[in-house]
C-alpha cells in the first residue's frame, strides 16, 4: 500500500502532508506512527490528512496525527505548512482559511520565494486557564501558568535552560492535573520584548519550535507582565514574531522540502 506525502517543516517543526483521497483507509493512528517513524518512515512530528476545499468557509480542512499516533486540535507550525501546501498546488488567493480542530484560522501570505514562505496567522485569543498555578511534581512544586490556544499549554518561567527540562517536559505533560496530556514550554524573557522558549510538545516531544507553544509561552509572558507585544520568541530553529491585538498574530515561515510516497508495511 502507497502512500503519497508532501514533507514541509516550518521553523524545523515537520509534517508529512497527504491529500484525503489518497489516505487509505484503515487505522490513521498506525498509519501516522509508521510514516512518521524516523528510522523505518518517512520523519516526521506529525502527519497530515488534507482536504482542499472542503465547504464554501474554508479553502482546506487538516487533521493532525502526533508521530505517538494521537491527535491534536492543532499546530501553529503545522497549519503554515498546509497553507504552503495548499498555495503549492494551486490556490491563487494571499489568504488562505484552514479549518483545524480548533475552528478555522485564517493566514495571510507575506513572501514566497521558491518553496519557502512566510505567513502571518490569526491565532485567535489565548485563554489563561491559570495566571499562577503551583503544579506539583517529583522534585517539588513548581509555578506555571496555564493557557488555552486551541489545545492545552503550560508555561514555565525558568532563570535559565541548564537544568534536564527534557525529562520534566515529559513528566508534565502526562502529569495527572492533565487527563488529556499538555503541551509544555519553558521560557525565559531576555528583554521587554524578546523571549527565549524551549518546547515539549504532546504525543511528538521535544520540537525545535512550535507555533501554538510560542503563542501560549508569550501569553503567559505576557499576563505575568515579563514580555510586552509585539514581541520576538526565540526558539532553537530560530524566531517568531508574534503580538497581541485583540486575537494574537504569529509570523513565521514554512517550507516545502520533498515530495515522494511511502511503502506502507
Amino acid at each position: 500500500m502507497t502512500i503519497p506525502f508532501t514533507k514541509a517543516h516550518g521553523a524545523k517543526n515537520d509534517f508529512l502532508l497527504t491529500r484525503k483521497e489518497d489516505v487509505p483507509a484503515g487505522d490513521l493512528a498506525a498509519i501516522a506512527r509508521a510514516i512518521c517513524d524516523r528510522h523505518t518512515g518517512v520523519g516526521a512530528d506529525g502527519w497530515m490528512p488534507i482536504e482542499i476545499a472542503p465547504a464554501a468557509d474554508c479553502d482546506l480542512a487538516i487533521r493532525l496525527f502526533n508521530s505517538d499516533g494521537s491527535e491534536a486540535e492543532i499546530s501553529g507550525n503545522g497549519t503554515r505548512c498546509a497553507a504552503a501546501f495548499a498555495i503549492e498546488h494551486g490556490h491563487s488567493r494571499d489568504e488562505v482559511r484552514v479549518r483545524t480542530g480548533a475552528g478555522i484560522k485564517t493566514l495571510r501570505l507575506l513572501e514566497r520565494v521558491g518553496h519557502r514562505f512566510l505567513f502571518e496567522m490569526k491565532m485567535g485569543r489565548p485563554e489563561i486557564t491559570a495566571e499562577r498555578f503551583s503544579l506539583p511534581l517529583a522534585a517539588g512544586a513548581r509555578d506555571v501558568t496555564l493557557v488555552w490556544v486551541g489545545n492545552p499549554q503550560c508555561a514555565m518561567p525558568v532563570a535559565d535552560f541548564d537544568f534536564d527540562w527534557r525529562a520534566l517536559g515529559a513528566e508534565i505533560e502526562r502529569h495527572p492535573h492533565f487527563p488529556n496530556r499538555t503541551n509544555v514550554s519553558f521560557l525565559r524573557a531576555r528583554d521587554g520584548h524578546t523571549l527565549d522558549v524551549r518546547f515539549w510538545e504532546r504525543g511528538a516531544g521535544e520540537t525545535m519550535s512550535s507555533g501554538t507553544g510560542s503563542t501560549g509561552a508569550f501569553a503567559a509572558a505576557v499576563r505575568r507582565g515579563l514580555v510586552a507585544s509585539p514581541a520576538r520568541v526565540i526558539t532553537p530553529a530560530g524566531s517568531l514574531e508574534v503580538r497581541w491585538d485583540n486575537d494574537v498574530f504569529l509570523t513565521g515561515p514554512a517550507e516545502i522540502v520533498a515530495e515522494g510516497v511511502f511503502f506502507l508495511p
